[in-house]
C-alpha cells in the first residue's frame, strides 16, 4: 500500500490536510474508536473520530490497522546499540560498570555514530516517535544527521575523579545542540547518578535545567549496592569505586533518594531512572512530593540485572507519573517498546493493558511537560503516529495491539511517513 504522502487538500485554516483511515483508532486518552480516522494538517492533529465523521473527504485507508499513538522511550543510551549481547548478566553491577568501561575504551567516535544511527532506525521501526536518550559524547552531534524522530539529548554529566571546569564544559556542549536547526527534540541534562556525580554538579545541573526549561533525568536507587554503598559503607560498588579514588565522604547513612532529595538536588519534574532500592523513609518522602517527579521503569533491563521484583504497585498507589524506557542494549536485547510493555504485564498481572499503554505514551509526554502535544490522539497533539496490523476483531482492542508482535507498517512523525514497511 503506498503511504508516502496520502491524500493531501486544504484544510479548513488554509494548510496541507490529510485524513488517514484505520480500523481502530486508539486515542490512549479517550476510548478506542472503531473504523476511525484522523485528520492531519501542518504537522498536527486537526480532528479525530468515527470515520462517519469524515463522510466526503478524500482519504487514505490504512486497511486492517490499529493507528495509535506513537510511543515515548523515556530512557535510553543510544550510545551502546552496537553492544548489544557483549556483556553476559553479571554476578553484581559493579561488575557490570568495569565490563562496559573496558568496551568503551575500544569504541572509536564512528563507532558511536554508527551506534547511534542504528539505534535511532531500530526504534522508528518498532513504533517509537519519541526518545529521552542519555548521550555521554555530546561532540558527535558534529557528525549526525537530523533523526527522523524526537530526540531529547540528556547530556550526560560525571566527575568522579576532577570537578575541574564542570559549567563551562556543559555549557559548550548544549551549545552544540543549539546550533542543530530542525531537529526534533531538544537538549537536556542528565548527572549519571548519586555514586558518579557530586552533589555540587547536580545542583548546577538543576539550576541550569530549571533556567533553561529543559529536561533534567538522573540514574537513581538502581541497585542494592548503591544502596549499601550509601547507607553502609560497604559492598562491591563501595569497593570499586574506592579503588578509583572516588571521595567517600559523603557516605553518612543516608539513602541515595533521601541524600538527593533533602538536599534539593533534585528539581520538580526531575525523571528519575529505575528507583528499584528504596527504604521505607524514601516511600514516606516520595509520598511527600509524587507530584513533583516522574520515575522511568526498564521491565527487561530489570529482569537481565535479576533485581527484586519492582515496587510497581507502591508507584501506582502513589498516583506517581510511571513511564517505560529500553535503557541501553548493553543490558537489552532490542530497543522495542512494545517487547517492553508485554514483560511489563508477564511481571504485573495486577496492571492493566491500558495502564501500561499510558506508561509507553502519555506518561513518557507528561515528564517532557508535553501533555496534550505527545502520546495521545487529541486535536493540537503532533501528528506522530504508528500503525500497527491487525486481523479480526479482538474483545479488547489495546491488549491485542501490545501482544500483537507485528511490526509497525506505518511511522509517521509531525504528519510526515518516516517508516513504511
Amino acid at each position: 500500500m503506498p503511504f508516502a504522502k496520502g491524500m493531501v487538500f486544504r484544510g479548513r485554516m488554509g494548510g496541507i490536510m490529510s485524513v488517514y483511515r484505520a480500523k481502530y483508532l486508539v486515542p490512549v486518552s479517550s476510548p478506542p474508536i472503531e473504523d476511525g480516522a484522523v485528520q492531519i494538517c501542518d504537522g498536527r492533529i486537526e480532528r479525530f473520530g468515527p470515520w462517519s465523521d469524515f463522510q466526503g473527504i478524500p482519504a487514505t485507508d490504512l486497511g486492517e490497522v490499529v493507528l495509535l499513538p506513537g510511543l515515548v522511550n523515556s530512557h535510553c543510551h543510544l550510545d551502546y546499540t552496537s553492544l548489544r549481547g557483549a556483556i553476559l548478566p553479571p554476578h553484581n553491577f559493579a561488575d557490570w560498570i568495569a565490563r562496559i568501561n573496558d568496551l568503551k575504551r575500544t569504541l572509536t567516535d564512528e563507532d558511536y555514530v554508527d551506534s547511534i544511527n542504528r539505534g535511532l532506525k531500530e526504534a522508528v521501526q518498532t513504533g517509537t516517535t519519541t526518545m529521552l536518550n542519555i548521550e555521554s559524547f555530546p561532540e558527535i552531534f558534529l557528525k549526525l544527521e537530523r533523526p527522523s524522530l524526537r530526540v531529547w539529548w540528556c547530556l550526560e554529566l560525571l566527575d568522579i575523579r576532577s570537578r575541574i571546569g564542570t559549567e563551562a564544559v556543559f555549557a559548550g556542549a548544549l551549545a552544540l545542540l543549539d546550533e542543530r536547526p530542525g531537529w526534533l527534540g531538544g537538549a537536556g541534562l542528565s548527572p549519571h547518578a548519586p555514586y558518579s556525580t557530586s552533589l555540587e554538579l547536580y545542583k548546577l545541573a538543576t539550576e541550569c535545567a530549571v533556567a533553561r526549561g529543559i529536561p533534567f533525568t538522573t540514574h537513581l536507587a538502581e541497585t542494592v549496592e548503591e544502596f549499601e554503598l550509601f547507607v553502609r559503607g560497604s559492598g562491591k560498588l563501595y569497593e570499586f569505586l574506592s579503588k578509583l579514588g572516588r571521595d567517600m565522604s559523603d557516605v553518612d547513612g543516608h539513602t541515595p533518594f533521601e541524600r538527593m532529595l533533602v538536599s534539593g538536588a533534585l528539581p520538580r519534574g526531575a525523571i528519575l531512572a529505575h528507583m528499584n532500592v528504596l527504604s521505607s523513609r524514601d516511600w514516606q518522602l516520595l509520598a511527600d512530593r509524587a507530584p513533583d517527579f516522574s520515575v522511568v521503569h526498564c521491565p527487561r533491563c530489570h529482569s537481565y540485572f535479576n533485581r527484586p521484583t519492582f515496587p510497581l504497585e507502591h508507584f501506582m498507589a502513589l498516583g506517581l507519573n510511571l513511564c517505560l524506557g529500553t535503557d541501553s542494549l548493553a543490558s537489552n536485547h532490542s530497543l522495542n517498546m512494545f517487547s517492553e510493555m508485554r514483560h511489563l504485564l508477564a511481571k504485573h498481572a495486577f496492571v492493566t493493558p491500558e495502564e501500561v499503554l499510558r506508561m509507553a505514551t502519555l506518561a513518557g509526554a507528561k515528564a517532557l511537560g508535553l501533555s496534550g502535544e505527545l502520546g495521545e490522539i487529541c486535536e493540537g497533539a503532533h501528528a506522530d503516529l504508528i500503525a500497527i496490523p491487525m486481523d479480526g476483531n479482538p474483545p479488547d482492542v489495546i491488549d491485542a495491539v501490545i501482544q500483537n508482535k507485528s511490526v509497525p507498517n506505518l511511522v509517521m512523525v509531525a504528519g510526515e511517513v518516516v517508516h513504511a514497511a
